[in-house]
């Protein structure tokens, strides 16, 4: 006789059905960062930016059991270095409720899968200094810091000035 079944979990590519479901994860990574304040994304940008005519960025939509449980959002960078691409992961958000059921190692997997099969150089991302659960995951999975880089980043007012306007 055997035991229950266990959960069932997969990943997807997102289509242009989940655009809310894209919206909804990213503003809930962004409270649980604590930068709720700082998502102006709309459906109609992540549309055009992964459904759009030459889409930059993809999504994968995460389930378990079935149920959306999470994303993860990413887009293609390049070494100069290396002289090749990456893949750059820009957001992996799991639902409380579904963590640790194995869908973040599930999303790095399959990227990891896909640099290698592409010739891809790297697979690289940011994690914030205070969140400790995801750097103990990130290392667990063989990911380096990075630590003698320091993030620039020019945004709003400050792009339209370097841009002159």
């Amino acid at each position: 006789m055997s035991g229950p079944a266990a959960p069932s979990a997969a990943l997807r590519p997102a289509g242009p059905e989940d655009i809310c479901l894209v919206l909804r994860f990213v503003r809930e990574l962004a409270e649980y960062e604590k930068l709720a304040d700082q998502v102006v994304a709309t459906e109609q940008d992540f549309r055009a930016a992964l459904f759009g005519e030459n889409p930059k960025a993809f999504a994968l939509i995460l389930e378990a059991d079935g149920e959306p449980a999470g994303i993860a959002i990413w887009f293609y960078n390049f070494s100069t270095f290396l002289g090749r691409h990456g893949i750059y992961v820009e957001d992996v958000y799991v639902r409380p409720e579904f963590r640790g059921r194995g869908l973040g190692r599930m999303v790095f997997e399959h990227l990891a899968r896909r640099c290698v099969e592409e010739g891809l150089g790297r697979l690289e991302w940011w994690v914030l200094n205070w969140n400790e659960p995801a750097i103990r995951f990130y290392r667990g999975i063989g990911a380096e810091p990075m630590d003698e880089w320091t993030v620039q980043r020019v945004t709003g007012d400050g792009l339209r000035r370097l841009a002159g306007l």
